[in-house]
């Protein structure tokens, strides 16, 4: 809400407060007697309800309300023109050198995120390749563990799913929500990648953050908002990230985007500082994100109380996201649909230079395609992964374009499965392409 008017009368000044602009003539209403009304009538029912409480009795509610003087048939009119809807619509008047009381927004950091309604997807142009359904679904079957799989054409806008409707773990593969986020404040105006932006000790986070090698004393590491994201995408740097989500205006920010661009079933968690901590069964300190401060409070709680950390992680992620809202995203990006054409360039050549990853999807992908992409990966816990992941583009040498994830929620299997499985899907792209 926000003060739109503000009337002068001889008694002081009174504004009315709303959520939407009234019209000429109710900005014109003398407000003077609506105002003063009110003040009988809380002045009144103070004084009331102070001698109810002290007889130990409830007054009927008519002795609460005061002799009010009619109005002048212009003030009726005028009043129920334009002041009666400002209160249907939950809007109040105040007499301005009063003390004015404010309330906090609300602060939704204990949600996870909730997920926003998808975006219609076009109406496909061809049909999926039928060898590939059976690849995928053949796949995902076969493989033990939780996994999801989901293949989106971008030019033709058909999916190939198996499993792709359930929330599995992001893990770091929510740093994509955050540069997109980051990248639409950019096509909004209100910040530029080359903006300087500092990290100091203060922001270090926990696991991979490569950009603490570069933070000296007191003075930190000062870079561009384009330079830390790059090391957020490229190097999958923790800090660099929840720098970046801070900038961005915190969690909810990210979840406001991933509602108002439509991406369906794609939780955003409360950063990496509290979701790690959560996952393993702790709660976050500072002094956890210096040398093996985490590893070490990690080891030393009992057997159990990891288990059921780490079992409530895998069974509810909050950063869980569905495999095919993460591809449909993905080829809404591509599409241009979801960033201005320079963001949109930007993202997907800084996903095309990603460091990590080599020897999963990116190990099948063949000589003349391209693949931008982004990888995550969750904490370990007697041979199982909470989140072994990686979604991206795959771009054929002709110019044809698909957005793929395969999440792999939980396993035993080792790494080496898990790679061959992710370049299976990859293999079988290649194989339908026509």
């Amino acid at each position: 809400m926000r003060v739109r008017r503000m009337m002068r009368s001889g008694k002081g000044q009174v504004n009315v407060v709303m959520l939407k602009p009234f019209s000429d003539l109710a900005r014109a209403v003398p407000l003077d007697g609506v105002a003063a009304a009110f003040r009988q009538f809380a002045a009144r029912g103070k004084a009331l309800a102070g001698d109810a409480a002290a007889k130990g009795k409830a007054l009927p509610l008519r002795d609460y309300v005061p002799e009010m003087k009619p109005f002048s048939t212009l003030e009726r009119a005028l009043t129920l023109g334009g002041v009666a809807p400002a209160f249907l619509l939950g809007c109040g008047v105040h007499v301005e050198h009063r003390e004015r009381i404010v309330l906090p927004p609300p602060d939704y950091s204990y949600l996870s995120g909730g997920q926003s309604a998808p975006a219609a997807a076009p109406a496909p142009t061809a049909p999926a390749p039928a060898s590939l359904k059976s690849s995928v679904a053949a796949l995902v079957g076969g493989f033990q563990g939780t996994v999801g799989v989901a293949v989106t054409s971008v030019d033709e806008g058909w999916t190939v799913s198996a499993n792709g409707d359930r929330k599995l773990p992001q893990q770091s593969v929510s740093k994509l929500w955050v540069a997109m986020t980051i990248l639409d404040l950019r096509d909004q105006g209100r910040l530029t990648l080359d903006d300087k932006i500092t990290i100091t000790k203060a922001d270090l986070t926990l696991f991979h953050q490569p950009v603490a090698a570069l933070i000296k004393d007191d003075a930190g590491y000062t870079a561009t908002v384009g330079e830390i994201m790059r090391r957020a995408m490229q190097m999958s740097d923790n800090t660099c990230n929840d720098k970046l989500l801070r900038l961005a205006g915190g969690p909810q920010a990210v979840r406001d985007f991933i509602a108002r661009k439509g991406l369906g079933s794609i939780r955003f968690g409360p950063g990496e500082r509290d979701l790690q901590s959560a996952t393993a069964g702790l709660k976050w300190k500072p002094e956890y994100s210096m040398g093996n401060a985490f590893a070490q409070a990690r080891a030393q709680l009992a057997p159990g109380v990891r288990l059921a950390a780490f079992e409530a992680y895998v069974a509810d992620p909050p950063d869980g996201a569905a495999p095919e809202a993460i591809a449909q995203a993905l080829a809404r990006l591509k599409r241009g649909e979801l960033l201005s054409p320079s963001s949109t360039a930007w993202l997907i050549a800084t996903m095309e230079e990603a460091k990590t990853g080599k020897a999963r999807v990116r190990g099948a992908v063949p000589a003349g395609w391209s693949y931008g992409h982004k990888t995550g990966t969750g904490q370990d816990l007697r041979g199982r992964t909470a989140g072994y992941n990686d979604v991206g583009i795959l771009t054929a040498p002709n110019g044809k374009s698909y957005a793929i994830a395969v999440m792999i929620g939980d396993t035993p299997r080792p790494i080496p499965d898990r790679q061959q499985l992710m370049q299976a899907v990859a293999a079988a792209i290649v194989a339908s392409h026509g």
